[in-house]
């Protein structure tokens, strides 16, 4: 959060009454979504309603022990984040208060209330080189120069989107803060490292493209049947226990994207810990740097503020936008959105508003639409063409994919992974149901497919998707008669569709190799999967009893191939397939 100067706070306001995270205040002088600093602490808060002399504030601290009569100083800004060097490989707040920092200034992990900090160091100098000299005309969005952030990203430090632009008259290179002017132009305007942006305006964009791209993740499943293209959007809607975050936490480490904005709203403590703990460890498969390098983390955890996971959902969004339009792929990780719908539905009650279905505001449906809408492919004002892709986590009370957060969101996103109860239990993960999970990407991303993995890529994955549509009502019978009444064609099917849901589907996260996969080896899986069905169908109609077929000894290695190393796995599948078609022919 960019701090006010003195010069831009004013006392001129009291408290009227404190309803826990809710505030009114009297004769503020105040315009909405403004921030303010309450009482004598000097609490964060956000103008969120105002009614004649009356000024509601939503606060971003614990408000116990605050009273009427105390004062409120208006900022007269909206709620902004600074834009700049150092936001990678940083932890956040809710309001993009550095986490690190604040301990440090408390010396303690125990926070302090009324404690501020600016979201980069403002002191910190960075090597700038510029991309402009002197006479060279600019615009808005235009690069004048690139600083490198981390290992991984080089910053591109951009005209602001609010700038006029106009002739570069002055120009430096060298070491500097993010607060020196860098560029200067001949209307007087100076470009610093350092923007800022109000969280609830989307930036500015030329154009929004269809995306023809696929988010690769390195699982299985979603890009073999369920995949998210570059700019799209994802809900992960699931009970307790059936691997959100794992799976959200997966796509963050392996998903092919320049920058990871991972946003952990109200979820348990211990879970924004792991990715803590664990991503300044693990190296990026990319670049082989730590991931932390391309990573930022916004933490607003089940204990902190109820209020402040309304906003972090826009600080994450507006970081992300920040990166795209210097010309990055953003993943952006939110878990998840039924906390952040939670704490609407808290702050909804006490301003007293009609409640719609089960308690949330009336608005759900609109604020959840303005998030996820600022996803998107993008061509950017400066030419460049970067995209944010938003996956949003989602936690349906006793997995109830009929209550309204889940519903609303479904509405909007056109990537759906389901995750069960039922699979979870039997320890089958990535938990996503095949059945009830779809994608509208699939049309629009075949062409890249065939191009880059394989010209019968769309073919292969309607024949497993048609195999385990037939596997899921032929359980139904089995359920009812035993296994062993059925055709021995159809019993070979049930065989078919066990490979492709152990040995294709499943996914170990904990295993060096098998917890990415890139989509070659997911081919070449399903490839050898489909190998056996066609060679085994065939000895069938030659008269082979299911029984021998499903006894040959190259078949337990199909279950092998997902732990098999990528580099190794081509030959692998080739020898298998081979080994497959000679023992199953030798049988008639």
């Amino acid at each position: 959060m960019s701090q006010a100067t003195e010069s831009d706070v004013r006392e001129d306001g009291v408290i009227e009454s404190v309803s826990g995270p809710v505030v009114t205040a009297k004769d503020l002088d105040a315009r909405m979504n403004d921030v303010v600093y309450v009482g004598h602490e000097g609490l964060m808060g956000e103008v969120i309603e105002i009614e004649g002399n009356l000024t509601t504030i939503q606060v971003y601290e614990e408000t116990s022990g605050v009273s009427p009569g105390e004062p409120v100083e208006s900022t007269g800004a909206p709620l902004s984040v600074d834009l700049g060097p150092g936001m990678l490989d940083s932890i956040y707040d809710g309001v993009q208060r550095p986490l690190d920092v604040l301990e440090e200034k408390m010396g303690s992990a125990f926070l302090d209330r009324g404690v501020d900090a600016p979201g980069i160091d403002l002191e910190k100098t960075w090597e700038f080189t510029p991309e402009v000299e002197e006479g060279d005309e600019v615009e808005a969005g235009d690069v004048v120069g690139i600083v490198p952030e981390t290992a991984s990203i080089d910053h591109k430090v951009m005209v602001p989107p609010d700038y006029e632009g106009g002739e570069v008259v002055a120009v430096e290179s060298g070491n500097f803060n993010v607060e020196e002017t860098v560029v200067e132009l001949d209307n007087g305007e100076e470009i610093q490292m350092r923007q800022e942006w109000p969280v609830r305006e989307a930036r500015p964009t030329v154009d929004k493209e269809t995306p023809t791209e696929p988010l690769t993740s390195g699982q299985r499943i979603l890009d073999g049947l369920f995949p998210l293209a570059k700019g799209g959007t994802a809900a992960i809607p699931g009970p307790f226990g059936s691997g959100k975050t794992v799976a959200q936490q997966s796509l963050a480490k392996f998903a092919d994207a320049d920058i990871v904005v991972y946003i952990g709203c109200g979820e348990r403590g211990n879970e924004m810990t792991e990715v803590i703990d664990d991503f300044p460890d693990l190296p990026d498969p990319q670049t082989g740097n730590a991931l932390m390098a391309r990573t930022c983390l916004i933490a607003n955890t089940s204990n902190m503020p109820v209020a402040a996971r309304e906003s972090c959902v826009y600080t994450g969004i507006t970081i992300a936008e920040f990166y795209r339009d210097m010309g990055y792929d953003v993943a952006l990780m939110a878990d998840s959105t039924s906390r952040w719908a939670e704490a609407m539905r808290e702050i909804s009650s006490r301003l007293e508003e009609m409640p719609g279905e089960e308690g949330y505001p009336a608005y759900l449906a609109a604020r959840l639409s303005e998030f996820y809408e600022r996803a998107g492919y993008f061509e950017n004002i400066n030419g460049t063409e970067g995209s944010v892709s938003v996956i949003g986590a989602v936690s349906p009370p006793g997995g109830d994919f009929s209550e309204p957060v889940t519903q609303n969101t479904l509405r909007i996103v056109k990537t759906f992974w389901a995750l069960d109860a039922d699979l979870a239990e039997r320890r089958h993960f990535p938990a996503i149901n095949w059945d009830e999970s779809y994608s509208l990407y699939r049309e629009q991303l075949d062409p890249w497919f065939t191009e880059n993995v394989a010209d019968d890529w769309p073919e292969q994955r309607q024949w497993a998707i048609d195999t385990l549509d037939e596997e899921g009502e032929l359980q139904e019978i089995v359920q009812l008669v035993g296994k062993d009444a059925l055709p021995e064609d159809q019993q070979l099917t049930l065989e078919v569709a066990r490979f492709l849901k152990e040995a294709w589907l499943q996914q170990n996260a904990l295993h060096d190799v098998d917890r990415y996969c890139p989509p070659e080896k997911t081919y070449e899986i399903l490839g050898a999967i489909k190998t056996f069905n066609d060679e085994a169908f065939d000895a069938l109609d030659a008269g082979v009893p299911v029984e021998e077929i499903t006894d040959i000894d190259a078949l337990p290695r199909l279950n092998r191939i997902g732990t098999t190393p990528d580099d190794e796995a081509e030959a692998f599948v080739e020898d298998l397939e081979a080994d497959i078609t000679e023992q199953l022919r030798a049988l008639y």
